[in-house]
């Protein structure tokens, strides 16, 4: 399946691992790289860049695909060792690179001179345009339905990913309520060139996570997640629990006086509890509204063919049924079926 985002990372199908804490690990990424997606290893759950420069190095054992890195530039105080954990990357021989949080304005020069692509994730069209300006190669797009962070815009993908279409020039990646191949082709159809997963990979064999995670995530509807921490303008999309609704109870007592301070409890140290040890109470932790849509846990090769399968059957077969075969031009029939190939 060609799309400029399989050019652009020479990837044999558009569809993309996200950067998860304590889930981006070279088990799941080398995984995804070798079923013919792209696998992230999520940098700063390497406490250090030398412990990331070691799991780059593991991964390079599992595959021979490419593969990239998230790094996430967080608002905080006492910044993680940024440079460091980029020369990793570059010494590592990693050329793709996936930021989020912050502007990575800063760090484009030595990512850039280094020939890494570099793909952001955004949660509005203002953000992908300026990360756009700032010469990022592609966005990810992430929509009100995702796991973590939506933004403060509650703009879902049927509004957001055809907008971002409209108004860019680099290409976009869907993200957010991605599971199967019906969403593959949602997607393309919406201008996307491709599709990021978060919490649909969670749920696979090699997730290096634990098996409370995954079973908590197939027993879940797309009615079980929770949205934290808006009255700080940091929201998040979170697996309703017994730590979430605490965390809520905070929330409503404090009213418009929250602090940070106030939840910290619920949401520091959370992700070695739940994704290394199982303890899902601990706390909150990310998922998305597509756990509705997820009833298993395959392995990931399974899973891509099988997005790969129903995009080609939904492409090929359902949709070109819909088309009267009188009105059907020549050209762009052919044009579904070099995208099949």
């Amino acid at each position: 399946m060609k799309t400029r985002i399989t050019e652009l990372f020479q990837i044999k199908y558009p569809i993309i691992q996200g950067g998860m804490h304590y889930v981006g690990l070279a088990e799941l990424a080398s995984a995804v790289s070798n079923a013919g997606g792209l696998g992230i290893i999520t940098a700063l759950t390497q406490k250090t860049p030398e412990q990331l420069a070691k799991e780059i190095a593991r991964c390079r054992e599992m595959t021979d695909q490419p593969f990239g890195v998230n790094l996430t530039f967080l608002p905080t105080f006492s910044a993680p060792p940024y440079p460091e954990y980029i020369d990793a990357i570059k010494q590592g021989g990693v050329r793709i690179v996936e930021t989020a949080g912050r502007n990575p304005e800063p760090y484009m020069g030595p990512l850039k001179d280094a020939g890494i692509k570099v793909f952001h994730k955004c949660t509005s069209i203002r953000h992908a345009l300026k990360a756009q300006q700032i010469g990022c190669d592609a966005v990810t797009v992430d929509g009100f339905e995702c796991g973590g962070h939506p933004g403060e815009d509650d703009i879902p993908n049927m509004i957001l990913l055809p907008r971002a279409a409209d108004e860019l020039a680099i290409p976009t990646i869907a993200s957010g309520g991605m599971a199967n191949g019906r969403s593959l082709v949602a997607a393309l159809a919406l201008g996307s060139e491709g599709i990021s997963m978060g919490t649909r990979f969670v749920a696979t064999q090699e997730a290096p996570v634990h098996e409370n995670v995954k079973r908590a995530i197939v027993n879940s509807t797309e009615l079980d997640t929770r949205l934290i921490m808006r009255g700080l303008r940091n929201t998040e999309r979170v697996l309703n629990n017994a730590g979430v609704e605490r965390l809520l109870e905070i929330e409503r007592e404090k009213g418009n006086n929250l602090r940070i301070e106030d939840i910290i409890d619920q949401v520091a140290g959370v992700y070695p509890k739940v994704m290394r040890d199982g303890l899902l109470d601990s706390g909150a932790w990310s998922c998305g509204m597509v756990a509705g849509l997820i009833h298993d846990v395959p392995s990931v090769k399974a899973l891509i063919d099988d997005i790969i399968d129903e995009a080609k059957t939904l492409i090929g077969a359902r949709l070109r049924s819909m088309l009267d075969a009188t009105s059907v031009d020549k050209p762009n029939q052919s044009c579904v079926e070099d995208v099949l190939r």
